[in-house]
């Protein structure tokens, strides 16, 4: 029963997380797994490729500024970033939403660190644009959703303390085939969103031309829709996509909160354990679980940070992909920040 709870609280406290307006810089605002392993990685996996981003201009997240040009041209090996001095009282969890497939190269799209100061439940969430050009050690240049698939988590440690300073402790992956599932057990959420979209759709809903159009406002949706509102990428940017991903995890915190998740966890438990993959151990999960009600009456002890196109730069690839180029001057203020959350 421990087990349970433990499991059903840790989704709400990144839920949570996820339930709170981008904060921007200095503003006011292997152990025992809960779950058997979905996927194996592969170190030598050729990720699925990635479509280019539209020439769009990109829908801006809690920033005032277009995205830059860059005025440097990147190395082949990028210079190793400095490590962050990081508080040891902070557990620092990846949340990992992956389009994997039977037979399949696979990208993690979605990516959060979730951030937990141990002693006080204080937590932050920054996300992360799947489009960021990073190392990989050992391996090439390529984008930061193709980590697990080249080298599981791991090679994702590994990235994240080459290019930004700091490793991940543990990861929450789900298949977009289980947040299909996660979202249709709660029969559904009510999603608010920010923006019009209209995108390419193989939904009920879409017209005679193929296309769906949804927003701003109100949206009620089933897994299916939930699923295409998260991912769709050819209208618009990766700014877009995770300002839409934010939309999504705060509609399915007030869903779990009027289904009082922590007291129904053995039900949800079996909706959701064959649908996320997690090294979690079980006793850091339920150590992290007596912050839930806490967390759930002050708000406050919540902040959560994008890196948007303030900290990045627009570059094309030699080989002509649209990318973003982490700037690093501006990123490892605001990861200081999050990651010594008190």
């Amino acid at each position: 029963m421990k087990k349970l709870f433990a499991f059903a609280v840790i989704f709400v406290i990144t839920a949570l997380a996820c339930n709170l307006p981008a904060t921007r810089l200095g503003e006011q605002q292997s152990p025992q797994s809960i779950s058997q392993l979905l996927v194996t990685p592969d170190r030598n996996a050729t990720a699925t490729p990635t479509p280019f981003l539209p020439s769009d201009s990109p829908t801006q997240i809690g920033v005032d500024q277009p995205t830059e040009e860059p005025t440097i041209t990147p190395s082949a090996t990028p210079t190793v970033r400095p490590t962050l001095a990081l508080s040891k009282d902070v557990v620092k969890i990846l949340l990992l939403g992956s389009d994997w497939r039977p037979n399949s190269g696979f990208r993690t799209d979605i990516m959060m660190l979730v951030s937990i100061n141990k002693k006080t439940g204080a937590t932050s969430v920054v996300s992360f644009p799947r489009d960021l050009f990073v190392t990989l050690p050992g391996i090439k240049q390529e984008r930061i959703n193709t980590a697990m698939a080249y080298g599981g988590f791991d090679l994702t440690q590994e990235m994240f303390q080459y290019n930004f300073g700091f490793t991940p402790d543990y990861y929450l992956l789900t298949n977009f085939q289980g947040f299909v599932g996660i979202i249709d057990s709660l029969g559904g959420i009510t999603v608010y969103a920010g923006s019009q979209l209209s995108d390419t759709c193989s939904l009920p809903i879409a017209d005679e031309e193929g296309y769906c159009t949804m927003g701003p406002g109100r949206l009620d949706m089933d897994g299916a829709t939930a699923l295409w509102y998260v991912r769709s990428r050819y209208s618009t940017s990766d700014f877009d996509r995770t300002r839409r991903a934010q939309e999504v995890m705060k509609a399915t915190f007030f869903k779990l909160m009027n289904l009082n998740a922590v007291a129904r966890a053995p039900e949800l438990y079996n909706a959701f354990r064959n649908n996320v993959e997690t090294n979690l151990p079980l006793d850091v999960a339920i150590s992290l679980a007596r912050f839930a009600p806490d967390l759930l009456s002050n708000t406050e002890k919540i902040k959560q940070y994008a890196i948007g196109s303030r900290e990045v730069w627009a570059w094309q690839t030699p080989e002509g992909a649209q990318v973003l180029l982490p700037n690093p001057d501006l990123i490892e203020p605001l990861l200081f920040e999050a990651l010594n959350v008190e």
